[in-house]
């Protein structure tokens, strides 16, 4: 820990930083494609004026970083500053020493290689508290001031970035590409932002009620909360429990709620973060090593 700071989330930003930077670089910028966000917009002075991305994210993140400072707090500032900085720094060193691997005549392998470092590489920077700036601040600045979520804010923005890039530069095959790339990119932020913690919320509704909570309890040391119920069509008052399980633990809980009582009903949901005893805190409420 330094001020605040963790070593660690630094360590992961820099690795998400290169991922990334290797990915626009050797999948995008090889095969013509375009991006999302500021990076389409560097992508885009590239193609067109020929314009270093290096220095062009630098250039146009500077005005963000100030507006940044207040918006973000100073250790997420901090964070976002070395992530963008870290950015720049690996596209100009990935230029210069490239892997030539390409791809033109098979885009669909670029698109989707393009998407899966691109979101692995921003989805463990975002993992680990930072950002690359751009569209990320002016999404929280537009949702402050103007009420509009920050999904919709970037999606409005990645799009201007695409339309604009069709029209200058990408032929239409190259924009549907671009598409598919930016859509993969979006589900594996998701899934590398959601999968160390994604569980399964269990509801359960049986006459049996205390030896399945009991039994979940000693058999897999998991917590049940009794949560009261009210049957619309019967009228009557029943508890109902509600356990939250690792993924890989499903078929053990579906095994001792059946054996219980196989006439039990139960829904399960996903649970994308859970936090607390179990997940990211151990029985002395201290938090676990990620």
């Amino acid at each position: 820990m330094l001020s605040g700071l963790k070593i660690k989330n630094i360590l992961f930003i820099l690795i998400g930083s290169a991922i990334f930077s290797f990915g626009i670089v050797h999948f995008n910028m090889q095969n013509n494609l375009s991006e999302g966000g500021f990076t389409g917009i560097t992508l885009l002075l590239y193609f067109l004026l020929d314009w270093d991305p290096s220095y062009t994210n630098l250039i146009l993140n500077i005005p963000l970083f100030f507006i940044g400072w207040k918006l973000l707090g100073r250790k997420a500032f901090i964070y976002t500053i070395i992530g963008t900085v870290s950015v720049s720094i690996f596209l100009w060193i990935f230029q210069r020493y490239q892997i030539n691997m390409p791809l033109n005549d098979d885009l669909t392998l670029a698109a989707l290689f393009a998407g899966v470092f691109i979101g692995v590489g921003l989805g463990i920077i975002f993992r680990f508290g930072g950002t690359t700036g751009g569209v990320d601040i002016i999404a929280r600045l537009v949702n402050k001031y103007a009420g509009i979520s920050m999904g919709k804010t970037m999606f409005i923005f990645d799009a201007c970035v695409i339309i604009i890039s069709l029209i200058f530069y990408l032929s239409y095959k190259e924009a549907m590409y671009t598409l598919v790339a930016v859509f993969v990119g979006a589900r594996v932020i998701d899934f590398i932002q959601e999968g160390a913690y994604a569980a399964r919320g269990a509801m359960i509704i049986s006459e049996k009620n205390e030896e399945i909570a009991a039994k979940i309890m000693n058999e897999m040391e998991r917590g049940v909360t009794v949560l009261k119920g009210h049957g619309s069509f019967t009228k009557v008052d029943r508890d109902v429990l509600y356990c939250v399980v690792a993924r890989n633990e499903l078929t053990r809980l579906k095994s001792i709620i059946n054996s219980v009582d196989p006439h039990a009903f139960v829904t399960m949901s996903q649970v994308h973060d859970v936090l607390g005893e179990g997940f990211t805190l151990d029985e002395n409420k201290k938090p676990l090593e990620k």
